[in-house]
């Protein structure tokens, strides 16, 4: 395989941009990385392979579904950490003593140290913080020590074992996980899937109705180049779209955002578009659902708040996500369309929960710089956040880990790599793909492996 072919399988073509004139974040990182040509930036608009028309498909990517599920709020230490001591020797997660014991630790406000300790259930509390300031002091620099001193409580220390969640340690267990899959901003929910949608948050910093007002993003969303070129998609929602952080979406595709009791239905039918983004219940409990539920139209979808929330954002309880989550992974397993499908499973960002690898700096997705109030901590967007789960299940993927750096917008870089799109921002348009995930000589997923679920698994199919 020629060198840039290659290329354009694992970055989705970077290596055949030509020389640009970039923007503050490019520069910065070009002088950061002085191994980096200026010729290996690709630029807003290019297309990751040159030598085919945009829109047209390529086989070279395995799947001609790709789904992409986004949990809340949680860290890879907080879910993931004990991974490495019961089925992925090389997952990066806690550090153990000869006992067996973590001993990941961070001081309180006091100074005195709070050692990573197991919940015993599946209740959290609403003892975190993942505001832009939080996370900030959170990371420190790189040091990872500000997670329980922030809030000054334990809960940010916690973390799950397979005993207490059984689905999304099976799941990783089962298939390829990233150790270096980040959140693409270091703050809340809404900038986070601004990235997923339109890699950039185009100054939005938290998570508020009042972001509603902002116009839509200056270069489009995802949807409207998958729109453009006649490629199918729909957003499926349990109450709430998350298309709606993006109003102008709902606006403009309203036939796209369908409840989820579609796709159970299109899975079964082998009706399943090419693109699909598929939304756990956001309920009142979290901060993400009452400001979503203000958005215009969000009624005349029947989208409608519910009571308990199944997001896994805090104070939720983890079981509703779990079972909403197994259910959904395999409705998607057992369905016609599992030969030809890629999942994309992760969350939006940390929720204040600790993890202890320090995020990368990145590129600045473009020139539109961050929001920020008197008394914030200055920053921009070149600043990856923590560490979140990511599991990328298909036939044709590995059993190991990855330690390829990703972000959110890696998702936008593989669809724009299968069916050759113009890139949105110099973010997605230098993020690397997930076929690191993959190996596409062979299928050894092809027979639908079993995923553990709770006790409540099978009650929202």
């Amino acid at each position: 395989m020629p060198e840039t072919r290659r290329t354009f399988l694992r970055r989705g073509g970077g290596a055949l941009a030509s020389t640009i004139a970039l923007p503050a974040g490019a520069r910065w990182l070009m002088s950061a990385n002085s191994a980096l040509a200026a010729s290996t930036i690709r630029r807003p608009d290019s297309l990751p392979d040159p030598t085919r028309p945009a829109g047209a498909t390529t086989d070279a990517l395995p799947f001609d579904h790709l789904i992409v599920v986004m949990m809340e709020n949680h860290s890879f230490d907080n879910l993931l950490g004990t991974l490495s001591r019961s089925g992925k020797p090389r997952a990066d997660g806690f550090t153990f003593d000869a006992l067996g014991r973590v001993t990941n630790s961070n001081p309180d406000a006091a100074g005195n140290p709070v050692r990573a300790f197991p919940f015993p259930t599946t209740a959290q509390g609403d003892h975190v913080g993942q505001s832009w300031n939080s996370t900030h002091e959170q990371i420190n620099g790189g040091r990872m020590d500000g997670f329980a001193r922030y809030v000054d409580d334990p809960q940010p220390m916690g973390y799950w074992t397979k005993d207490v969640l059984p689905f999304i340690h099976s799941f990783a267990e089962t298939f390829p996980v990233a150790n270096r899959w980040f959140c693409s901003a270091p703050c809340q929910t809404y900038p986070n899937r601004r990235f997923l949608m339109a890699a950039t948050a185009y100054g939005n910093i938290s998570t508020d109705s009042s972001s509603f007002l902002d116009p839509p993003p200056p270069n489009g969303t995802i949807f409207d180049r998958l729109h453009a070129y006649g490629i199918s998609w729909r957003n499926y929602f349990t109450d709430l779209p998350a298309t709606g952080i993006i109003p102008s979406t709902i606006e403009k595709y309203p036939a796209n955002i369908v409840p989820i009791a579609r796709f159970f239905a299109d899975l079964k039918a082998g009706t399943l578009p090419a693109v699909s983004f598929v939304d756990p219940e956001f309920g009142a409990l979290g901060e993400v659902g009452g400001p979503l539920s203000q958005v215009p139209g969000m009624a005349q979808l029947g989208a409608k708040l519910s009571a308990t929330g199944g997001d896994e954002e805090n104070p939720q309880d983890m079981k509703y996500g779990e079972a909403w989550a197994h259910d959904v992974v395999n409705a998607i397993l057992q369905s016609p369309a599992w030969p030809r499908t890629l999942l994309v499973y992760t969350y939006d960002e940390h929720g204040g929960y600790y993890d202890h690898v320090p995020p990368p700096k990145t590129l600045a997705p473009d020139d539109i710089p961050p929001k920020l109030a008197p008394g914030d901590v200055k920053g921009g967007y070149r600043q990856l956040g923590p560490r979140v789960p990511a599991i990328v299940a298909s036939p044709y993927a590995k059993k190991g880990v990855t330690n390829v750096v990703h972000d959110h917008t890696s998702v936008l870089a593989t669809i724009e790599a299968k069916w050759n799109l113009p890139a949105l921002t110099y973010r997605d348009a230098n993020a690397e793909t997930v076929m690191d995930f993959l190996d596409v000589s062979r299928a050894r997923f092809l027979d639908p492996p079993v995923i553990a679920g709770p006790p409540l698994a099978g009650v929202v199919a």
